[in-house]
């Protein structure tokens, strides 16, 4: 017996064929219709005159790029948002065309060769990096004008040039040769706070800051602020784009969004059962023995653990599911592998799927719930998963 549970359709399988799947350990089901729905859902949400960027960043936040892109496009994104060149090469290496825009800065010769090549748009953050990209595009494309994205501080305080700077900063970028102005943009610190006292300030200097530049003459033909709280927080922070990543995947930012729109989740977490066996009163469990068996128990031993991305921190409280059925994991989580106590379920055996992230029949455990119990953000929990575990695309 391989698996209580059904084994799903595999549309598509990235890193693995059909057979190797049948052997995995642990996986990661990725479930391209109901990203697609999401994408949907956002592209009804907007104007008609508003573009949808989906970020595809840190692997589509452990999604995986490509399809992730791909299947986003189709279904209503125009835009793709990554970090870095790799990440734009990548998608370009897949034959993806849609316009790629990179959100972080980038300096170097190399990488400024690299965007022109591959035709990616970069972020200019600074005076000092528009005269770097302008020099040297004067060696490497002289007839060309490279399109850039403009980036504003207006209270985040990481990349931009202050928004109080805006003017001169985008007229210095204007003026340079080679180098064609797209968008201005920002990026708010706050969006997903139910007090809306900083984002409103931040959004009060955005509008200063495109009033200095639309005083000097320049009418930028593309303005975008929102990330995935924002757009689901005020449409009038949509502009001509938003930029959104979390909501692709199925999660709110904020609880307090969740009930704007409707998202189904995107990935599940799975692993297979590898042993099954009983062990008797006052034994103890992994390592360090942080638990030890108060009476005979049932014990399963499933084949995932720190080192494909589930948090050592979650020790001895988390909860899987198995047929639909919640139960608890024991002892510490090791870097292959992790207990589960399975004695209320005496005939489970080896090759049963267990869901770590995911739904079984009427019960769910989501990438919130794993956030919750660390005091962190979902962000971080669907970015951890690691690239051993294949990612399996769902149709």
């Amino acid at each position: 017996m391989l698996s209580h549970e059904q084994t799903p359709d595999v549309a598509s399988l990235q890193e693995c064929d059909t057979y190797a799947w049948f052997s995995q350990r642990a996986w990661v089901e990725i479930d391209l219709a109901a990203l697609s729905h999401n994408v949907q859902q956002l592209r009804q949400f907007l104007s008609p005159r508003t573009q949808l960027m989906t970020v595809v960043k840190a692997d589509a936040y452990g999604h995986g790029a490509v399809t992730v892109a791909q299947t986003a496009l189709v279904s209503g994104a125009s835009w793709l948002g990554v970090a870095t060149v790799p990440e734009g090469i990548q998608l370009r290496e897949a034959k993806i065309t849609a316009p790629i825009l990179i959100l972080g800065a980038t300096y170097t010769p190399e990488q400024i060769q690299a965007l022109v090549h591959w035709k990616l748009q970069p972020t200019i953050t600074s005076p000092k990096q528009a005269l770097i990209f302008s020099n040297a595009l004067e060696a490497i494309a002289p007839n060309s004008a490279v399109p850039v994205h403009i980036k504003l501080d207006t209270g985040m305080s990481r990349l931009g040039t202050d928004w109080q700077q805006s003017g001169e900063f985008v007229q210095l970028v204007q003026r340079l040769p080679h180098l064609e102005i797209k968008s201005i943009y920002s990026h708010l610190a706050t969006a997903d706070d139910e007090d809306p006292t900083v984002m409103k300030q931040q959004l009060a200097r955005f509008e200063s800051a495109i009033a200095q530049i639309k005083a000097m003459g320049i009418n930028p033909s593309c303005l975008h602020l929102a990330n995935s709280a924002a757009t689901l927080t005020d449409k009038s922070l949509h502009y001509d784009m938003v930029r959104v990543g979390l909501c692709v995947y199925g999660l709110y930012p904020a609880n307090h969004l969740v009930e704007r729109i409707n998202l189904k989740p995107v990935l599940q977490v799975k692993a297979r059962v590898t042993q099954v066996k009983t062990i008797t009163k006052g034994t103890g469990v992994s390592y360090g023995h942080q638990f030890v068996a108060q009476d005979d128990l049932r014990l399963a031993v499933v084949g995932i653990g720190y080192a494909d991305g589930v948090p050592r921190n979650l020790s001895q409280k988390m909860q899987v599911l198995i047929r639909g059925e919640k139960v608890p994991q024991i002892g510490t989580i090791t870097m292959d592998q992790l207990m589960l106590d399975v004695s209320a379920m005496p005939d489970i055996q080896e090759g049963e799927i267990v869901t770590l992230i995911g739904q079984q029949g009427n019960e769910q455990i989501t990438a919130e719930d794993w956030a919750n119990q660390l005091n962190t953000i979902s962000w971080e929990i669907l970015c951890s998963f690691k690239h051993r575990l294949p990612r399996v695309a769902l149709m």
